[in-house]
């Protein structure tokens, strides 16, 4: 509490009225002198103000200039509490606390870690934070305030608590950490608030909070105080989460965009709605488009301006965790879209935060996105590291978010992505490499994997980078799963073709296995491949309507029995034909009709049947649980393998899966079985179809001592042209009526229960 020396008043005073003074607890507050105890505040258009001590004393103080008032008790040789009482001319003294008084809120170890890009918890330490302190005068809540903005000459905290005043409450700054810091009484959850930072170039800018953790409803761009009150519902589904691995578990993910799942549905409705419905569908987890706060709608969350904060659009973040907490409730897992690759140039947000570049690399090359006319994070900057990473972490351990789906990853690995020759600059061997962004994502990923218990991280890469499933004690990048997108522009390709010429396309098909364990994989069925043009999942099939559904619900069948987990963009459960757009709800009314309906409980089959056979997960990533039978045959378009639920294919952990992609039934087809025994048909995509065959679901057949496809048993059996049947070993008790050995196992006489009735519509 040292005075400030006379000779320097003036020119302090200036400064602080004029918005340059980086220091204005050396001015203000309350400062012990040889005489006594000084008490200096800024009440600028005040007509009087006094001092209310502790012990009663009362104070008058003098305005010097530029608004500062100030006073001096004699003999007074401690500091003491005190309130400012301040009259406007309205008729009433308005007494306040005084943000001076209060020793800095962030401490030096936070600010030595964060500059070390250490701080694995930085959301506690920077941004808005509701405190409260007592004191003789009893106790005082408000709001502390931080933001890092280490070139900028002077940051006032400004909001609808200071009427948005420029001067009202400037910010200190703390040594060398680039870390301004103030806390202000008597604000607390609910106000809304910038950062007026005068910047490098001398010019001031209101800024959103980086750090902060609730916004206003774009298109309004302020941060807002919050302060969380929620109590987590879901003990158990957490405590499953750190006892079990979900990267050797099912994994079947549902793809949403909140705005148009059903638009215009909070996160407190969603909560009910969404949940009840994925629930019913058996998907295990749900992946959210990015829920981050972001300026533009259409952009789905994808160029995001507050990192901590979920969108205003649908509610607060207490109202988002109420529909995390709902989804662990009805046992379903919560995966976000995270954008560490890029943010957009809006002057309120991240960009030239500082009044320089900041958050964004300083040189072009490396700091602009030529593709989304965005800003590339300095992935090489300390501070802008922990940033990212904390904010991984912020998410998977304040709102039990269970998985990160990380997305453009390739876009920050490569220093030439999209780029011309002589528009990059390559590292410091001469490569194309990004070593910084390679960096940030090993460091996030080894950070949420050793802070956050059974969750998972997953990487969008579409290109060969090697090791982005593997350790990063090994060299790799660390996620626990990478996007398939080999995988899913070969099979949309074949999926494109009409099935007389899908023999020459037949590789397409098989040539994933060929790569299947060099990563950990999920198959992406994602938005990306429903929109701009690109036309719905059921539009991409030709023929007439009832070949494209039976196509669709072969290829669903075909998904879920691939090695990988699986991900369903939302409408493709149901085939909406129409392109998905982000601006009006999925097309609900299909489910009205029997045909779409039929898709839709297709899928819900297929999770049922997915959960219950270990053998459709269990060694996805393991070259043990997969065998063709047999692979080559082109030119009836089919498919067929085996899947195995145990390393050492023991145990009778079995599906064999036959597809057919062709336009005619193969009846008489005989296939290879790894065990003796009945085997019963957990599935068929064709039943009581458009073409007129029964139902196989439920029928038993009986493996022969006959060698095929490489296999020591062998049965024959019936699959309809454009659709997929699943064989499992049988679990229950032999059937009363034995399904005829070596015939077709669609016998004409079984009958339909009414359960497998087409919906009316």
């Amino acid at each position: 509490m040292s005075p400030t020396p006379p000779s320097a008043l003036p020119g302090a005073r200036w400064s602080l009225a004029n918005g340059r003074h980086q220091q204005p607890h050396d001015l203000l507050g309350q400062h012990l002198e040889e005489d006594g105890l000084r008490i200096r505040v800024l009440r600028p258009l005040a007509e009087s103000v006094q001092v209310r001590f502790e012990d009663g004393e009362l104070l008058d103080l003098v305005h010097e200039s530029d608004g500062v008032w100030s006073g001096l008790r004699p003999g007074t040789t401690a500091a003491m509490d005190y309130r400012v009482r301040t009259a406007w001319g309205d008729g009433v003294v308005h007494e306040a606390d005084d943000p001076y008084r209060f020793a800095p809120t962030v401490g030096e170890i936070d600010r030595f870690l964060f500059n070390e890009g250490r701080h694995e918890q930085l959301w506690q330490v920077l941004g808005a934070h509701v405190r409260t302190y007592d004191g003789p005068l009893g106790s005082v809540t408000g709001t502390s305030f931080s933001v890092w903005a280490p070139r900028a000459k002077s940051v006032y905290v400004v909001g609808d608590f200071n009427g948005w005043d420029n001067r009202a409450h400037p910010m200190r700054l703390l040594g060398n950490s680039g870390i301004w810091e103030l806390f202000v009484p008597d604000v607390g959850p609910g106000a809304t608030y910038k950062f007026r930072i005068r910047g490098a170039d001398d010019v001031e800018r209101d800024k959103a909070d980086p750090m902060a953790r609730r916004t206003e409803t774009p298109p309004r761009s302020g941060s807002v105080v919050h302060d969380s009150k929620y109590a987590w519902q879901d003990a158990e589904w957490e405590e499953k989460k750190h006892t079990h691995n979900p990267h050797t578990g099912p994994m079947s993910i549902y793809e949403v965009h909140l705005g148009s799942w059903r638009h215009g549905l909070s996160y407190v409705e969603l909560a009910e709605h969404l949940v009840n419905y994925v629930a019913d569908l058996g998907f295990t987890h749900v992946e959210f488009l990015p829920v981050m706060e972001h300026p533009f709608g259409p952009s789905w969350g994808y160029q995001v301006t507050g990192y901590f904060a979920p969108t205003a659009r649908f509610g607060t973040p207490d109202d988002f965790k109420y529909l995390v907490d709902k989804l662990h409730q009805a046992g379903i897992g919560v995966i976000l879209d995270w954008v560490p690759a890029h943010f957009p140039r809006d002057e309120w947000a991240l960009a030239r935060f500082d009044g320089l570049a900041l958050y964004e690399h300083a040189d072009p090359r490396r700091g602009d996105q030529p593709d989304w006319g965005t800003h590339i994070f300095d992935f090489g900057r300390k501070e802008v590291r922990n940033f990212l990473v904390a904010n991984a972490s912020y998410w998977l351990e304040e709102f039990h978010i269970d998985g990160l789906r990380v997305d453009a990853v390739a876009s920050m690995l490569y220093l030439d992505y999209s780029r011309r020759s002589g528009e990059w600059l390559p590292n410091q061997y001469g490569g194309r490499e990004n070593i910084e962004a390679i960096g940030m994502l090993q460091e996030a990923n080894a950070t949420a994997y050793k802070r956050s218990a059974g969750v998972v991280t997953v990487a969008e890469e579409s290109t060969s980078w090697p090791g982005v499933t593997k350790a990063t004690s090994t060299g790799g990048l660390g996620f626990g799963f990478k996007w398939n997108m080999g995988w899913m522009n070969d099979t949309l390709r074949y999926l494109q073709r009409d099935p007389i010429y899908r023999q020459y396309h037949h590789n397409l098909l098989t040539f994933s296995l060929m790569y299947a364990y060099s990563e950990n994989y999920i198959l992406p069925i994602s938005h990306d491949e429903v929109v701009h043009g690109k036309g719905s999942l059921l539009g991409k099939i030709p023929g007439h309507r009832y070949d494209q559904l039976a196509t669709l619900r072969a290829y669903l069948a075909y998904i879920w029995s691939h090695p990988g987990k699986q991900l369903l963009f939302m409408g493709c459960e149901f085939a909406q034909p129409s392109e998905w757009a982000d601006g009006r709800s999925l097309d609900w009314w299909l489910l009205d009709h029997a045909a779409h309906y039929r898709v839709h409980n297709l899928v819900k089959e297929l999770n049922e049947i997915y959960r219950s056979h270990e053998a459709l997960w269990a060694q996805d990533s393991s070259p043990a649980g997969f065998e063709w039978l047999n692979p080559h045959d082109h030119g009836g378009n089919t498919l067929s393998y085996v899947r195995f639920g145990q390393q050492d294919r023991g145990g009778n952990s079995a599906v064999v899966a036959v597809i057919n992609f062709g336009g005619d039934p193969r009846d008489g087809m005989r296939i290879g079985l790894p065990y003796a025994g009945e085997w019963d048909v957990v599935l068929d995509t064709s039943g009581f179809d458009e073409y007129g065959s029964p139902s196989q679901a439920g029928v038993t057949i009986t493996a022969q001592g006959q060698p095929w496809d490489n296999q020591p048993y062998s049965a024959t059996i019936f699959v309809q042209k454009l659709s997929a049947i699943y064989l499992a070993p049988k679990r229950d008790e032999p059937a009363s009526v034995e399904a005829p050995a070596a015939v077709s196992v669609a016998p004409p006489e079984i009958v339909a229960s009414s359960k497998d009735a087409p919906r009316s519509g």
